[in-house]
């Protein structure tokens, strides 16, 4: 979700390793167009048959590009992602709730989340282009001529993967695709856009900045987190890791938390809100709206940092027990629900995940051009957004392609019609 080339407020080619350990896929938008280009950059040669032996390590410009599971769990090769993904099964042996038919399916969704971020990658286009590019039987036929040991399903993901990407458009900030680019929630909006009574650079924007109370200051910020990196978050952790029937439906959330609370991300954190020459009286939700310099955060800036950290402090609260003080600490900081007016809405809720289509309407329906690009998407193309990000916690990846295709129909139905007024 962020812009396909757009300003990035200084940060550098090569730096987006200082916003994550490199799960974050959203980082990898500075790579990305020398990877759509081609002649820019150096790479092995890759056929299907590498692509799909599970030993092959796929780089470009002398480096291993990985992929992910949950996002934060990363490979370099798919073999690699063999172990992690029965370590998973072998979780929660003694859980009723667990048992061999769960575990089973366990092993398929991990082993097709690993294969599609093996092949859906941000920074290559390669993988997705060999498999689109071979018939099913192709595929099949070099799976079997694979010598290395292969998990129960492997060639069946490999299939689905391909069936799905054959008619699938995938809206992101740096797609080849300009109406894919545009339906990215990072589009830069020259003009800005009018959401709720104020400007905003983009829709992204809007999005990170509901997440903070209008009242909440850098002070308020910058306190919470010296508290949180006094706090014992290994035994915290351990109570959302030990339970099956919260893990798993959870998994990214979990994965998300345990990254976003070591202790050099506590410190990232921290040191960032310094660097950004905020004062501390400063408003988080104000300063992210457009005054008189537009652009002053990038959308990545916006995910990777008012977005990370809005997330974590309210993932906190939402998983911490009744009892645990550090719900009455977010409480007082406003973490506990997302307040838009006279609104207060659930973090994880359904109230707030709609909150995006509604953006939507105004981007897309109402800023004629940005809907006449949506509208003559055609019809037959599924509109999906995959990002190696997981299932994110505010709105499901399943949710958001669901709006997705929902406001191209919407588009395609209003173009032409009167133009409406923005909120």
């Amino acid at each position: 979700m962020n812009k396909a080339c757009g300003r990035l407020n200084g940060l550098q080619t090569g730096e987006w390793c200082l916003f994550s350990r490199g799960a974050w896929t959203h980082c990898l938008l500075l790579f990305a167009i020398t990877s759509l280009t081609p002649g820019m950059s150096s790479a092995q040669e890759l056929s299907l048959q590498k692509l799909v032996t599970p030993s092959t390590v796929i780089s470009k410009d002398g480096h291993p590009i990985t992929f992910a599971i949950h996002a934060f769990i990363e490979f370099n090769s798919l073999k690699d992602a063999f172990p992690y993904i029965e370590s998973q099964a072998g979780r929660w042996q003694n859980s009723a709730a667990f048992g061999a038919a769960a575990r089973q399916s366990l092993r398929r969704q991990l082993l097709h989340e690993a294969i599609e971020s093996r092949v859906v990658s941000m920074t290559d286009e390669r993988p997705l282009e060999i498999l689109l590019t071979h018939t099913a039987r192709e595929v099949t036929d070099a799976i079997a001529r694979v010598k290395e040991p292969l998990p129960s399903g492997y060639a069946d993901a490999f299939l689905e993967v391909q069936e799905k990407w054959k008619h699938s458009l995938n809206c992101w900030s740096a797609a080849p695709s300009i109406p894919a680019r545009v339906l990215s929630n990072w589009y830069p909006i020259e003009e800005g856009i009018v959401l709720y009574g104020a400007t905003y650079d983009s829709t992204e924007h809007f999005w990170q900045a509901v997440k903070y109370h209008p009242d909440v200051t850098v002070a308020q910020l910058a306190d919470l987190l010296d508290k949180f990196q006094q706090y014992d978050w290994e035994s915290w952790l351990a109570h959302l890791d030990g339970d099956p029937e919260l893990y798993l439906p959870n998994s990214y959330a979990v994965e998300f938390l345990r990254h976003n609370l070591a202790p050099e991300r506590l410190r990232w954190f921290r040191q960032e809100l310094d660097r950004q020459g905020l004062r501390p009286a400063d408003r988080a939700r104000q300063v992210q709206q457009r005054h008189e310099t537009a652009f002053r955060f990038s959308a990545f800036e916006e995910k990777v940092l008012w977005g990370d950290l809005a997330d974590l402090f309210h993932l906190v609260y939402t998983f911490s027990s009744a009892a645990d003080p550090l719900r009455d600490l977010l409480t007082k900081d406003h973490f506990d629900g997302i307040y838009l007016g006279e609104r207060k809405m659930g973090f994880i809720s359904e109230e707030f995940r709609s909150l995006m289509i509604e953006i939507w309407k105004v981007k897309c329906l109402q800023i004629p051009r940005f809907r006449e690009v949506i509208a003559n998407i055609p019809t037959e193309i599924r509109l999906e957004h995959f990002l190696n990000d997981g299932d994110s916690p505010d709105i499901p990846i399943p949710v958001y392609v669901g709006y997705l295709n929902q406001i191209r129909e919407l588009a395609r139905a209003h173009h032409g019609g009167t133009e409406t007024r923005s909120k």
